[in-house]
């Protein structure tokens, strides 16, 4: 899938429906909640990114094991 064609919808938000969804996240979480919803939501990305990288190496590894067979 095109991530043009996923975050397509950004592109018609305005400047007043921007202010309008933080106003109304921040009135849902409060302004304490926020910050800890966004240092979770940056583990969660570091988590996801170091396991990524994982599974890279360990495919490279799989795949030079492989060619040094032959």
């Amino acid at each position: 899938m095109n991530s043009i064609g996923i975050f397509a919808f950004i592109g018609g938000l305005g400047g007043s429906e921007v202010v309008l969804i933080i106003f109304a996240i921040l009135l849902l979480f409060g302004a304490k909640r926020i910050p800890e919803l966004a240092r979770g939501l940056g583990r969660g990305i570091r988590e996801f990114k170091d396991a990524t990288t994982e599974i890279k190496s360990e495919i490279d590894k799989s795949v030079q094991n492989t060619d040094e067979k032959k």
